[in-house]
């Protein structure tokens, strides 16, 4: 079932992602203000709404497994997490691209930059101590009571815009600015692109998870062979 699932997801968010490549890079017209650069904006801005999901379901499924001590919850919270970093390092990757065009620079210590920088290290601290608890039942612990004090990280980084001065652009999107900022066939690229991403998100996360528990099975069998 998982496999079919896999290929599904695969399939649709790959021929999804190819038809806004085209779109994107072929069709739509260059920003009146910013030219090319501006078509970034399309990957941008829907890796960092990805990444925030992805660490959003980390989250819930971390508290989850608190309350449930369901190994399944603690599978999902990894593999949502390690698909979170992905996407955040893509945004970084795409926002630095765009400010060495724009600013002149590849990177400023601005307030969003620099908790969106924080989020990432803070997420990949999570995977280093997975790495670093042998214990299944204490890392599953000790993982997700980190991983839910993290999300404070993302609330700081998507609000930081709206709480300090900031060279970072405001928000875009209509449902934030009231409308206006964007034009709506922009908007429209840019949701066909978040829908994909997340499709693509969802993919890496399946993946994973087959991947944890396999792994988890050849830590059992580990221990049932040191125990002999």
């Amino acid at each position: 079932m998982r496999t079919k699932i896999l290929a599904v997801l695969c399939l649709a968010s790959g021929l999804w992602l190819a038809r806004n490549l085209y779109v994107i890079f072929l069709t739509m017209g260059d920003e009146a203000a910013q030219g090319a650069i501006y078509r970034i904006i399309y990957f941008h801005v829907p890796s960092w709404i990805t990444c925030f999901t992805a660490f959003f379901v980390a989250g819930v499924s971390s508290v989850l497994y608190l309350v449930r001590k369901n190994s399944r919850f603690d599978t999902l919270a990894v593999a949502t997490v390690e698909a979170g970093v992905v996407f955040t390092i893509v945004g970084l990757v795409t926002g630095s691209i765009w400010g060495r065009i724009i600013w002149g620079i590849w990177w400023t210590w601005d307030p969003r930059l620099t908790w969106a920088l924080i989020t990432c290290v803070i997420y990949s601290g999570y995977l280093m101590l997975r790495h670093a608890i042998d214990d299944p039942t204490a890392r599953a612990k000790n993982s997700a009571v980190l991983c839910i004090f993290s999300f404070t990280s993302v609330i700081i980084t998507y609000k930081a815009i709206d709480w300090w001065r900031t060279q970072h652009p405001g928000p875009v999107l209509s449902f934030r600015t009231g409308g206006g900022n964007i034009d709506p066939a922009m908007e429209h690229m840019l949701f066909q692109n978040l829908g994909a991403l997340l499709l693509l998100c969802a993919a890496i996360v399946v993946v994973r998870m087959r991947q944890e528990d396999m792994q988890r099975e050849v830590e059992a069998l580990r221990r049932y062979a040191h125990a002999l």
